[in-house]
């Protein structure tokens, strides 16, 4: 058996407390001479800028306080807000398929004259549309160019022969309801096409017993559908308003002298060279 002496147990248990508290000395050490070192950048930055504090606020009289205040509400150079140059946005254009004194069809509002092509500002984006006169409107239209699809040219003039001869034929009269033929019609109008125009003046057609059996709504469609076939017969076949117009009751079988409210346009428009 080993023999257990006292000096050695305290001197391992100093031992050990003295490693301790030179240890915690060291971190102390350590810390005081990051916080020094931290001290001294600080220092060295205030005396760059310039950021000194005086020691003893000196005192301002009245009007240099309200010319400081003014300062203050002054907005620096650097925080102004410049203006944004808002771009304008081009919409995109196609081909221009129609010409200024060109006229064309469009659909709800019959025939109508291109006076020329221009940019409008729309929204915030530049447009370019054609400038449409419809003379029976008595209204100038404006269509983007993008839509010129929505256009239509004049009819050929083998096109208006072969509506002459629907226009000769006899008609087809469904047994429906007339506010469902009404609205049959009403989209054959709106359509544009010359062929359905001729089917609709050939069906409400009704001779010369105009006033005997045909109501005041059949009547409105079958003048509408007639003003605008005549308005382009007679530019198509290059023939005056009465010309047109005799030409066309003698395919429908109707004498002119009985027509009570025979259709008059004001102006009539120049014939479009072939």
């Amino acid at each position: 058996m080993k023999k257990i002496s006292l000096k050695n147990i305290l001197k391992k248990t100093f031992n050990k407390k003295i490693k301790k508290i030179k240890k915690i000395k060291k971190i102390k050490k350590i810390k005081k001479i990051k916080i020094i070192k931290i001290k001294k950048v600080v220092k060295n930055l205030i005396k760059k800028n310039n950021l000194k504090k005086d020691p003893k606020p000196k005192k301002i009289k009245p009007d240099i306080k309200e010319n400081i205040k003014n300062d203050a509400l002054r907005i620096s150079k650097s925080n102004e807000q410049k203006p944004e140059i808002i771009k304008i946005k081009k919409q995109e254009t196609e081909k221009k398929e129609y010409k200024p004194k060109d006229y064309i069809v469009y659909p709800k509002h019959g025939i109508g004259q291109i006076l020329s092509v221009s940019t409008k500002n729309i929204g915030g984006i530049e447009v370019q549309c054609y400038d449409i006169k419809f003379e029976k409107d008595k209204a100038i239209g404006l269509l983007p160019i993008n839509k010129q699809s929505h256009l239509r040219h004049l009819a050929t003039i083998n096109q208006a022969n072969k509506s002459i001869s629907i226009l000769k034929s006899k008609p087809r009269i469904k047994r429906s309801m007339w506010s469902r033929r009404a609205q049959e019609y009403e989209q054959k109008i709106t359509s544009g096409k010359i062929y359905d125009l001729a089917e609709v003046v050939r069906d409400l057609n009704k001779g010369d017993d105009l006033l005997v059996d045909q109501s005041y709504s059949e009547r409105q469609l079958f003048e509408k559908a007639y003003e605008r076939i005549l308005f382009e017969f007679q530019i198509v076949m290059n023939l005056s308003l009465e010309d047109t117009q005799k030409k066309l009751d003698k395919a429908l079988n109707k004498n002119q002298e009985t027509r009570q409210t025979p259709i008059t346009i004001e102006k009539t428009p120049k014939a479009i060279p072939e």
